[in-house]
């Protein structure tokens, strides 16, 4: 075969090797949560977000002995019967872009076995400026009740530009009192554009 022949058969499966896939990716720093397992401490690319409390690295401390999905250890987080919660946040690499649609997946579970601390709580995702202040919720699970890890994926529009994105773990609602729970955090790689719905 000639050299212009190989060269369009070339481009052809290339450029239809890239018609299937996805838009660019945006990479979380440390999406699942690598790290010394630790009890009290931030996920390296994370920090604290709320005063209450870190967040955990497990497996091993609390008696949570889950096997991660990705990686060798995964992020636990709680919520207390004194109506305070904890949270972390991460500077993103890239900013979320105002009025723009994205996606994202990851897995979540719960332990049974959190030294006590062992209600259903819900994932929450937030868009923020700093560390310290969530402005927009990008995303609420319903409370995770399982124990074995699932995938949840989720879409939503930024109604401003977001350096940073903080995750809670917060308790279901309506609720009528604050109760101890915690969420399992596994797997959260990055954001791709979507198409709006």
């Amino acid at each position: 075969m000639s050299r212009k022949i190989l060269t369009s058969l070339f481009v052809c499966f290339f450029a239809l090797g890239l018609w299937g896939q996805n838009g660019p990716k945006f990479w979380l720093p440390n999406g699942s949560f690598e790290g010394a397992p630790r009890d009290a401490l931030n996920p390296e690319g994370w920090e604290s977000s709320s005063y209450n409390s870190t967040p955990d690295i497990l497996p091993g401390p609390w008696g949570v002995y889950q096997r991660p999905t990705d990686g060798n250890t995964f992020m636990g987080l709680i919520c207390r019967e004194d109506g305070t919660f904890e949270s972390v946040a991460a500077k993103l690499p890239k900013a979320l872009k105002k009025d723009k649609c994205y996606k994202f997946e990851l897995d979540l579970s719960r332990s049974q076995a959190y030294a006590g601390y062992t209600g259903v709580a819900c994932f929450r995702l937030w868009g923020a400026k700093t560390a310290e202040e969530p402005l927009q919720l990008l995303a609420s699970s319903a409370p995770i009740s399982h124990y074995e890890w699932k995938t949840y994926q989720f879409n939503f529009i930024t109604k401003a530009k977001y350096s940073y994105i903080i995750i809670e773990c917060y308790y279901k609602t309506p609720t009528l009192l604050p109760y101890r729970g915690n969420i399992l955090i596994d797997r959260f790689l990055y954001f791709e554009y979507c198409e709006r719905a």
